[in-house]
């Protein structure tokens, strides 16, 4: 029975940034996935969805009317998209097989890799059997768990594939339906309903059981996110449920109950159900070593990604299974701390706090740090600056100025940066600056002494920082419904 230092159960963006950092450290590094090579961040999640809204946003702007052009004979072809969006995750696959080839035990390097395709059972804290391969078993010093996550199901409707879809099976679809409902208003709804509305070849009706899309957000994020969802043609369903979903043969009747008790019938071709994700936690093995799941069924892990309620202290997790974070940066930063944590006498422990990340609607929303209701919620003191992209020269010179920058920063006599977000052009290109401001903890005047060129959109962010000092060049007197400045305390501080 093959020996290795480090078995890694899933080949994910968690499970291939952990095998890669076992490399760095010269270890012999087993890898085992039972699915796609890529895990759902590639084919069937972050690289899919994201190339798709690409090729929608490429097709949204060439359809456009309002800057003095006009494209004629515009035409998309469902299929074609799909063959991009396909080659491009296959692109990527081939990129990890060929690292992984490179590493292969047989060429005798400092560290190697070796792929087996087939199911992992874990047997004890040493041994894990694997399904549906020609090896059958093998003994390993550690092992990290990154099995990733599915879409959660809907309870009462199965997905079929067909009319009734989940994010994994979108690209299924064999041409654009004329009428489509998705069932869940988070980030992965909100961005199906941007790439659909975007191609204008579909009516497309979001469900949105609460008050407002994106709800974990601040009010005003996610009012911008609604409102222009609804200008690009989405019908939004504000405090609605799902009361039914039935299969008419050659369409699908859906029933909807809304708060104030009025009822509603559509009728769409498909039905995408984005209620959220769930862990992949099934025939692992975890019962034979009295390992439990929490009681959202995650794999419960500390700062170093080492899984709490074990005995033997050789097992970590990493990736969506943790239930920190759904992002693929997240997932490759844990693979990664897993492996150090294992061999490094000190392991610097993750900080989660000033995670960036990018929600791909129309326009695109950059987030870092903290946002309102977060700080709220622990009672920090802050104060937040509103600047509007109509006031930036280079969003006006671009007829682009849907967007905006918001900063959080603390009320407390430091104003430090607590956290940013920012819509439109670009945004997502200076979040990862902000990022790296917050780390380094600087405070405002620090901040302000960056000089900006012209024209470009960070000089939003620049004359909104002047907002807190009451520098900016564009006054809120003047332009109350793009700039604002606001604070906040608890009470009795």
């Amino acid at each position: 029975m093959e020996n290795y230092d480090i078995a890694v159960i899933g080949c994910g963006p968690a499970g291939f940034a952990a095998a890669m950092r076992g490399i760095d450290y010269g270890k012999k590094v087993c890898l085992i996935e039972a699915g796609e090579i890529g895990g759902a961040g590639l084919m069937h999640g972050a690289l899919t969805s994201k190339t798709m809204w690409e090729l929608s946003k490429d097709y949204n702007t060439a359809s456009r009317i309002d800057r003095g052009y006009r494209s004629s004979g515009l035409v998309v072809d469902f299929n074609e998209v799909k063959k991009k969006v396909i080659n491009a995750a296959k692109i990527k696959q081939h990129q990890i097989l060929s690292q992984i080839e490179t590493f292969a035990k047989e060429k005798h390097k400092k560290g190697s890799v070796t792929l087996i395709r087939g199911r992992a059972k874990i047997l004890d804290s040493n041994t894990i059997d694997i399904t549906g391969a020609e090896v059958k078993s093998i003994k390993c010093n550690n092992i990290v768990i990154a099995t990733g996550s599915r879409p959660r199901p809907l309870t009462g409707y199965a997905v079929d594939q067909k009319k009734i879809l989940d994010s994994d099976s979108v690209l299924n679809l064999t041409k654009f339906p004329e009428k489509m409902l998705i069932i869940g208003s988070g980030i992965i709804g909100c961005e199906y309903a941007t790439i659909f509305s975007n191609f204008k070849q579909t009516e497309v009706h979001l469900l949105d059981r609460s008050h407002r899309v994106i709800p974990y957000e601040d009010d005003d994020v996610s009012s911008f996110v609604s409102e222009n969802l609804e200008d690009n043609g989405v019908i939004v369903h504000h405090t609605a449920n799902l009361r039914d979903i039935r299969d008419k043969g050659e369409y699908l009747e859906v029933v909807l109950d809304y708060e104030d008790g009025h009822s509603q019938v559509l009728e769409v071709d498909v039905a995408l159900i984005a209620v959220g994700r769930m862990p992949n936690v099934e025939g692992l093995g975890l019962e034979n070593l009295g390992i439990d799941v929490d009681n959202r069924g995650f794999l419960n892990i500390n700062d170093v990604c080492m899984l709490t309620n074990q005995k033997s202290c050789n097992i970590f997790a990493a990736g969506d299974i943790t239930g920190n974070s759904a992002l693929v940066s997240v997932a490759e930063l844990e693979g990664r701390y897993a492996v150090q944590a294992i061999f490094d006498d000190n392991p610097t422990p993750i900080d989660y706090s000033n995670m960036s990340t990018i929600m791909f609607f129309r326009p695109a929303v950059a987030a870092v740090g903290m946002n309102e209701k977060m700080l709220k919620r622990h009672k920090i003191p802050y104060k937040a600056a509103f600047y509007h992209n109509n006031l930036v020269n280079r969003a006006i010179a671009m007829n682009n100025t849907t967007g905006f920058v918001k900063i959080m920063i603390s009320d407390d006599g430091n104003d430090k940066i607590l956290g940013m977000r920012a819509a439109g052009p670009q945004a997502s290109a200076f979040i990862v600056s902000v990022a790296h401001l917050i780390n380094q903890g600087n405070s405002l005047n620090e901040i302000m002494k960056t000089k900006y060129p012209h024209p470009s959109i960070t000089e939003g962010f620049q004359d909104c920082m002047r907002l807190f000092k009451g520098t900016s060049i564009f006054k809120p007197e003047a332009f109350p419904e793009y700039i604002k400045l606001t604070s906040w305390r608890p009470e009795n501080s």
